[in-house]
């Protein structure tokens, strides 16, 4: 059982240590684990692990998010110093390097900020048993959710499956003391000076190669954090009117920071209540989806890997190559799902309406097992996170908790005219398509062969022919999960 705040030291017994373990939580304000540390310890350490078991199983030596996690590092390294501390950074098993240098430190206790993945925990556990081993302490806090576990439950007692009771629930219990910063500036004295001899690690000591994150114009760490957090606020009364357009500035591209923890999740759920407004509701409404995602990994963790809706394990998915192939290359014939996956391949970022949409292609139009198209977001998204990944994958493919019904399928041609009407988005990433008309774009296939040779875009020469009917995959869909169902098919209903 891992160590609780009741179970730290109140008074300060002299030149008494802690080391904090920092890992999605690169920042050093509104911290809860370096609060308690530096609230009840005379001396403290701060060290992030550049984990070889995650670093290794990357099936690419190229990754912005490792090029993206060294830039948060290098920043809270920089902010730690200024504060008269310092990371200490190693590129080792975290199993092995935490317990050897908290037993090198000489400290007393481990404290980290929890993590809810099946993996982490297990980390967790083995790195607090040798950690016992050695006479040191573990300790973990609740920091990258409002609320965890079992915080928010049913009347009955039993953890939500569905959202909108469970957003009810989450508002109904959510109070000040809840979005209450973490005042690591009131005990920073206590931060210990860096060991002699420590340094930051570069890319190629990590055995990683320089990305495309800065052409992108992704700037990591707090910094970066901060400046989109404060650009969003100024447009957050816009959100719900513009936030399902691609090529709009209408979302607030905080994930990846949220994921790695360089803005912190109370301040931003405070923000949005403390604004107000239609705007602000809605996102704070994403920051709930967030939370329930987290805790049905929490109490599901089988999700990893299978159905929530284990029924749903036995549908018989298509095992296609060529196909899958063509959608994860942005080849499809169908214009927004071929523009969202190119902008995933480029720059690691796909907006959320787009994520929904070329996952319901993938599971409804092809016939593809979602848990191959979760595998292909866990490789190239930046913020690749896996409760929501999974519960987003498994909303589409209509296998999760308060999925979309199975035979709700969503029709890329009238999702493309709804949320992409000029087709702005497409010409982005299909600049073979630039010369199209708007009145084709969505559906380029359908404009006379003479008028495609004046666009200079002839199908099936410059630009794919749709690789499946979507009437026709519409079909297969409905008797692929009426089989599954034990009946015929519902009544269709067309997104």
């Amino acid at each position: 059982m891992l160590a609780s705040i009741a179970s730290l030291p109140i008074d300060l017994p002299p030149m008494s240590a802690a080391l904090v373990w920092f890992r999605r939580d690169l920042r050093d304000f509104d911290h809860a684990a370096l609060y308690h540390a530096l609230k009840n310890y005379q001396r403290v350490f701060c060290a992030f692990v550049f984990d070889r078991e995650i670093l290794d199983a990357l099936p690419s030596r190229c990754d912005r998010r490792v090029e993206f996690i060294l830039g948060c590092v290098a920043e809270l390294d920089s902010a730690l110093r200024a504060r008269g501390g310092g990371l200490i950074v190693r590129h080792a098993g975290a199993r092995d390097a935490i317990p050897a240098l908290a037993q090198h430190l000489g400290v007393e206790v481990v404290l980290a900020n929890r993590d809810y993945e099946p993996a982490a925990i297990a980390r967790d556990g083995d790195v607090a048993e040798r950690l016992r081993l050695l006479g040191i302490s573990f300790a973990d806090f609740k920091d990258q959710v409002i609320f965890e576990k079992a915080e928010v439950l049913t009347q009955g007692g039993a953890p939500f499956s569905v959202f909108t009771p469970y957003k009810r629930a989450w508002l109904k219990t959510l109070t000040d003391f809840h979005l209450k910063a973490y005042p690591v500036d009131k005990y920073a004295a206590r931060l210990a000076p860096l060991p002699e001899g420590e340094c930051l690690p570069d890319l190629a000591r990590l055995g990683f190669e320089a990305t495309n994150l800065g052409e992108l114009g992704i700037v990591p760490g707090m910094a970066g954090g901060r400046r989109l957090f404060e650009d969003f606020l100024k447009r957050i009364g816009r959100y719900k009117a513009r936030r399902d357009f691609p090529a709009v500035k209408g979302v607030s591209y905080l994930s990846v920071h949220l994921r790695f923890g360089t803005v912190s999740i109370r301040e931003l759920a405070r923000a949005a209540r403390d604004a107000g407004g239609e705007g602000a509701d809605t996102w704070l409404s994403e920051l709930v989806w967030r939370d329930f995602y987290f805790q049905i990994l929490w109490h599901h963790p089988r999700v990893v890997g299978a159905s929530f809706r284990p029924e749903y394990d036995r549908v018989a998915w298509d095992a296609d190559p060529a196909l899958f192939a063509a959608w994860c290359e942005g080849r499809t014939g169908y214009p927004i799902v071929d523009a969202a996956m190119r902008q995933i391949n480029h720059s690691g970022y796909m907006h959320n309406r787009l994520r929904m949409i070329v996952a319901s292609f993938l599971t409804k139009d092809l016939g593809i097992d979602w848990r191959a198209g979760e595998a292909y977001f866990a490789e190239h998204l930046n913020d690749f996170d896996l409760a929501a990944n999974n519960g987003g994958w498994q909303w589409a493919a209509s296998t999760g908790c308060d999925a979309q019904p199975y035979f709700r399928i969503f029709n890329p041609v009238t999702q493309s005219e709804k949320f992409d009407p000029d087709g702005s988005f497409i010409r982005r990433y299909l600049p073979e398509l630039a010369r199209v008309p708007d009145k084709y774009i969505h559906a380029p296939w359908t404009l006379p062969p003479i008028d495609q040779k004046l666009a200079g875009c002839v199908i099936g020469t410059d630009y794919p022919a749709p690789v499946v009917d979507h009437a026709k995959a519409r079909e297969r869909t409905l008797a692929r999960f009426g089989v599954v169902k034990g009946a015929a098919a519902e009544s269709a209903e067309e997104a």
